[in-house]
């Protein structure tokens, strides 16, 4: 089932996710519609507050971006309650965009590699040393897990140069390929 995407603006993408527990209820489910969700929206990844659900929970297929990284080749993971150890404090700065700020994309600063833990679907865990654009990727999607969107990352000067933008988003003035949800609207 495709699930809205929640834009830009909405609270939800600014709560830090709870941890996912193994009574969590249809959680394969829910991972395939998440799946399902990301592939309609042709993105990359997808963190659960994207689709409003605060639990600490992304799906990430850098599959399509493996020509021009070969890192990301055949990574296709569902990862449960991620921890992310930074492995080199050294940044490299690319652009990026977020399916929760469409028509977007700003240069962000991120280490280049990191050590990974995470369960599976099946709640299995796993450990993964990981570098280059598939590292970025990944701390991307698991920023959204801690009330962070790449937006937060750059300077206040390119965040005032979006502004109008970032406006417009959070206003629904905007269109999109796929189903989303605006941020509620301010009673005056």
């Amino acid at each position: 089932m495709k699930l809205p995407i929640y834009l830009y603006g909405h609270p939800v993408l600014k709560a830090v996710s709870e941890e996912i527990t193994p009574e969590y209820p249809d959680l394969k489910t829910l991972i395939d519609n998440m799946f399902e969700t990301m592939y309609f929206s042709e993105g990359v990844g997808l963190a659960a507050p994207q689709i409003g659900l605060n639990i600490r929970l992304v799906v990430i297929d850098a599959s399509p971006v493996a020509d021009s990284f070969p890192e990301c080749k055949d990574w296709k993971q569902a990862l449960i309650n991620p921890e992310i150890e930074v492995l080199d404090g050294e940044t490299v700065s690319r652009a990026e965009g977020c399916l929760s700020l469409p028509g977007l994309s700003e240069d962000v600063a991120r280490v280049e590699h990191i050590r990974l833990k995470w369960l599976d679907a099946d709640l299995q865990p796993h450990e993964e040393e990981i570098s280059g654009f598939l590292a970025r990727i990944v701390q991307h999607e698991c920023d959204h897990l801690e009330g962070k969107v790449y937006m937060d990352r750059v300077s206040a000067a390119r965040r005032l140069m979006n502004k109008a933008k970032l406006s417009n988003i959070v206003n629904g003035k905007i269109r999109c390929d796929y189903p989303v949800k605006f941020a509620p609207r301010k009673r005056k």
